[in-house]
This record gives C-alpha cells, structure tokens and sequence, in this order.
C-alpha cells in the first residue's frame, strides 16, 4: 500500500480544511495508512446505468452487482483522479513537456549495435562536371547533390537559385496550394549571405546555398508557423526548431513555410487542398502534403516531412518523389509540432536517394529539448557495392493489394543487383490495435483544442478527420493503452527477430501492417520511384462519401509508383547505399510531371 499515501495527498481540498491538510489523513486513526476510496466525493452522480452504457464503449461486460458497486464510490475513489483537468486545483502542462514513459526502439540484448555519436564515414558520389542547363527549369529539378556542385564551384549563385525557387513557387502555388508562407526577402537574405561566405572560401558543405521548404509545423523564428490549422494561423514562434537551426547552420535557404493537413493529417489544410502535381485532380496526400507537391514540381530544391503513421512513406509515393523516415531518435524534434511523442519522426522529401542522406547528414543529432532523441553516427557510400546484401520480403504481400507489378518488378531488379531475396513472416495480430497509442496521445497533445471547442474551426469535420477522433479518444481505456504500449514491445521482438535475418526489407509503400508496424517500432524507411501504373480513379486520404465521389479518369492516368525499404535501427546508411543502387537501376528518377 506504500503508493495509497501518495494518491491520497492529491485529493482535493474542502471547504472547512486547512491549507495543506488532506481530508481522509485528518480522520485517519494514528498509525492507520491511508486507504482507496476515502477522498471527498466529486463530480456528478453517475448510476449502474452510466456503467452499463459505458461498458458499450469499452466493449467490457459488467454484472448487474459488479455495476452498482462501481457507481457506488465512483465520486470518491475514480472521479477525484480527473481533477487535474476539472478542478479545482487544474494544471496546466505545457507544450513542451514529454510524457515521462520514452520509447527507445533499442531493445534491451538487441544484435545491433546501439547508436553513437563519431564514426562517421560519409562519401558523397563524384562530381560528374556536368555543365550547367541553360533553362530555369532545367536547373530547378536538378537534385541537390548536383545542385550543390555548381554552387560549389560558382558555377551559379545561391541568389539565383534562389530567385528561380521563388519565382516557381509563386507561378506553380495557385494550382497546387503547397505554400502556406513564402519567405522571399529571409530567403533573399540568407542566399546573398551564402554567396558571401562561398566567395570568401568559406563553403559549409553540400546544402550551402540550397533552397529548401519546411513542413510547417517546424518553428521558424519570427516566421509564422501554423499547424494548418485554423486555430494556430497567427501563431509565430520566437526561437528556431533544432531541424531548423541545423539547416541554418548548413548555410540552406528557407523559401517557404510547406502545407501539411491540419495537425498533421492528411492533405487538407486552411487553405484549401493540397494537390498532386502528376494529377491535379486528387491531393498529394499527406501529411506532408507541401513538402511532397513542392519536391515532385521542383519548386524547392529539399524539403523536411514528418511521420507518424505514414506521412513521409504516403506522399512521397503519390508525388513520385523519394522520402527518408529517418530512426525514431535520430533527428531531435525540439521546436516542431508533437501529434504523437512516442511516433513522430522528421525527415528529408526530395527529388533523389543520395540528397534525402546530404540532408539526413546535416540534421541528425540529439538535443535536450527532445528527451527521445539520440546520438548517432551515419555511414554511408555512395560507391559501396550492394551485391550480397540481404532483402527480407513477405511473399503473400507481394501477390496481392496494394502491391503492383512494379512492386514485383522490383523483387527483380533486386536479384539482378546481386542482392539476395529472402522470405520472411510475422505473426497474424491485430497491429492496428496499436494505433490506440497515436489516437491516445495526440487527443492528450491536444487537449485544450477538444476542451475549448476549438476543433470545430478545423476546414475537416468529416469522421475520420482529428476532431472527432480526439473526442473519441477521450473514451479509450486507460489499461488498454498500458496492454497496447505492452504490445507495442512484443512487436519489436518480431521486428527484431525478422530484421537480424536480413540487412533490410522491401514492401508495398502502403501496406497497412508494416506502416503501423515500422512506425511503432521505429525502423527507419526509405520510399523511392520505381515505376509507373495507371490510375482509373483519383486516390485519397480520406474515408469514401458517397455525396462526394473521386473523379473518375478514361483512358486512365499514368502516375509513378514507389516502394519502400525498411532498414534497420540507426542503420539508414545501407538503406540507402541500396535505394540508390536500386533508383539507378530503375532509371525512372528524372521523369518530371507535365506543366512544371
């Protein structure tokens, strides 16, 4: 009973008691311990009933006995555990404050090595001297590790490129409503200054001078920063995001605050819907639905996403443009929007593998703000040799929906890489039982919203959209969360098992399973261009509605199509040594959509 005495000294004042003195200790016999449900009663009268319709929530059978005990010392023994949300002595938590359970993907006796800081062994690919296009457009869908040689070697300025960013995101934003706040004269700044420090031999390294757009729940000192979402439009941070800073410090140029759905679902936002430059009919899907639009329409030269049930892996596929979910831990997330603490991740959105790792490079790192995030080194060549390495696949996935013959095509190309397929398995559970903890914890994030009716000024109402599943929430059992989170570790057992058989895996970019599986995890992902399908019908985000039917498309569309790799913990260095293998070997990485 030694933790009763502590439960007991939060329970709530009377009236006739004095400051510091609890009620059930001043009746407590001397020598007597406190006991459960001896606190003052609080909050309304609730019956058998209540439980009953309760229990329908819950899907939890009760007696109609166990029933009328339960309601008979609710007000004393389970409602005074709320007052910190209903008084009187609330309790604000701030923003900033992490929950003080912390997911490290790291399993304890884990075969991999756990991440640290040093080692470090980063060759870029060589400068191919390939001169510089004559066309603005041409140079703007250029991917940034050619990018950077040019500036490197003066070929162009960081003030040019600039302006062709700039220019782009103006002429192309009206069709794909990707910007939220385009930063030209910060932009401006930053690039004349980059020149500067490039003319006087001071280059920083490969983003220096490389116009980028960020994902606008990032913090961007005195640069609004908005969620999408109604409620937070005029919300301008003082300080900048660590992802941020580190980009700032690299010498890229932020041109634009990128869309994301509100809160970080989905692709609709308070300005409208995002949409997908290869098919203008239907959203880019998100969340991270600017960065995705922006890359593939080569209006930003990278741009940071985040994840946290699929939203890097979901619009890099759709937009054709390759997306890099970095390890849980590895990029601190102080000063960006949290949905989820225990899942969000952020990560580079860009036109190649090998600029999605320069960036990668450039943001990783630990930083006090973010009690998840971890040191870490990245080991990466752009010349090592792939062949041997081992590629775990799950046969029966790649037979069936949402895998495609591209998705078979590239089991293929594998082989002829040299690489070796190997069958692999999980256990038949129910993994979307975890997303109890992503529903929990973002209802938790945003508990002021839900309380003060302020979810209703959200553009989505829809079911499926947050504001009725953060209501919802409100309702889910606190031990089914404990029994998910427990569920959670199990699971990582299986990843852990599978992933000390082989160096990486190759799946359908939106099998259900594995993105709420790697999510929850914390495996590192990779999702790159591997080809074509065509499209009868426009895809989206959301829950089918009748009253709004997808636009239908004859003869069909053609649209590029990705895989994803998932690599191991801390392990994105040969995840991408075999995504960049495997982009060559596709050759489909520099189609550009009609347009743009």
């Amino acid at each position: 009973m030694g933790t009763v005495g502590a439960i007991a000294a939060a329970l709530p004042l009377d009236a006739e008691q004095a400051p510091g003195q609890n009620p059930a200790q001043s009746q407590q016999t001397p020598g007597a311990p406190p006991a459960f449900g001896t606190a003052p009663p609080v909050g309304p009268e609730v019956g058998a009933a209540t439980f009953a319709e309760a229990g329908k929530l819950m899907q939890i059978e009760m007696s109609e006995a166990d029933r009328a005990q339960a309601a008979g010392n609710w007000q004393r023994a389970m409602a005074p555990l709320y007052e910190r949300r209903t008084g009187p002595r609330k309790m604000t938590l701030e923003p900033n404050i992490a929950p003080a359970t912390i997911w490290n993907p790291i399993l304890p006796g884990s075969l991999h090595p756990t991440p640290e800081a040093g080692g470090q062994h980063f060759i870029r690919s060589a400068d191919a001297h390939a001169p510089l296009p004559q066309k603005d457009e041409d140079i703007a869908f250029a991917p940034v590790a050619q990018l950077s040689r040019w500036i490197e070697s003066k070929q162009i300025t960081s003030e040019r490129l600039t302006q062709i960013y700039l220019d782009r995101l103006q002429r192309f934003d009206p069709k794909l409503h990707c910007v939220i706040t385009l930063t030209r004269d910060h932009a401006l700044e930053q690039a004349r200054q980059a020149d500067k420090e490039i003319a006087a031999g001071k280059y920083r390294g490969s983003l220096h001078g490389i116009p980028w757009g960020a994902k606008d729940l990032l913090d961007t000192a005195g640069i609004p920063t908005t969620y999408g979402a109604e409620p937070y439009r005029d919300r301008v941070p003082e300080k900048d995001s660590y992802v941020a800073r580190r980009l700032n410090e690299a010498g890229a140029v932020l041109v634009a605050k990128l869309s994301l759905g509100a809160l970080a679902l989905n692709d609709i936002w308070f300005g409208g819907q995002t949409m997908n430059p290869w098919l203008p009919e239907e959203g880019a899907s998100g969340s991270s639905a600017g960065p995705g639009a922006a890359t593939a329409a080569g209006v930003v030269g990278f741009a940071i996403g985040s994840e946290t049930g699929g939203s890097i892996v979901s619009p890099s596929m759709r937009c054709g443009v390759t997306g890099l979910r970095p390890t849980y831990g590895r990029v601190a997330r102080t000063g960006a929007m949290t949905l989820c603490w225990s899942l969000d991740k952020l990560g580079p959105m860009a036109r190649s593998v090998e600029d999605t790792v320069l960036v990668l490079n450039a943001i990783s790192g630990p930083d006090p703000g973010d009690v998840a995030s971890l040191p870490s080194s990245l080991n990466f060549n752009s010349a090592a040799k792939v062949s041997g390495l081992r590629v775990g696949y799950f046969p029966a996935w790649m037979k069936e929906a949402p895998a495609t013959d591209v998705d078979r095509s590239a089991m293929e190309t594998v082989r002829t890489l040299g690489m070796q397929l190997v069958e692999v398995s999980l256990p038949d559970w129910p993994y979307d039982s975890l997303n109890l903890i992503l529903f929990a914890e973002s209802a938790a994030a945003f508990e002021e919203l839900t309380q003060n009716h302020k979810a209703v000024e959200l553009r989505a109402q829809v079911p499926d959209a947050w504001p009725n599943t953060f209501r919802q929430s409100r309702f889910l059992s606190a031990v089914d969360f404990v029994q998910a989170d427990r569920m959670r570790r199990k699971v990582a057992h299986e990843m852990a098992r599978i992933m000390s058989q082989v160096d990486l895996l190759l799946v359908p970019s939106l099998r259900d399973e594995m993105l709420v599986i790697s999510n929850n995890t914390g495996h590192p992902s990779l999702t790159l261009r591997a080809g074509f399908v065509e499209v009868a019908e426009a895809r989206s985000d959301w829950a089918p509605d009748p009253k709004n039917p997808l636009p239908k498309f004859s003869p069909p569309r053609r649209v590029p199509h990705g895989i994803t790799l998932i690599g191991r913990l801390f392990d994105e260095g040969i995840l991408c040594q075999a995504g960049q293998a495997l982009e060559r070997a596709f050759g489909v990485a520099g189609e550009r959509p009609a347009g743009f």
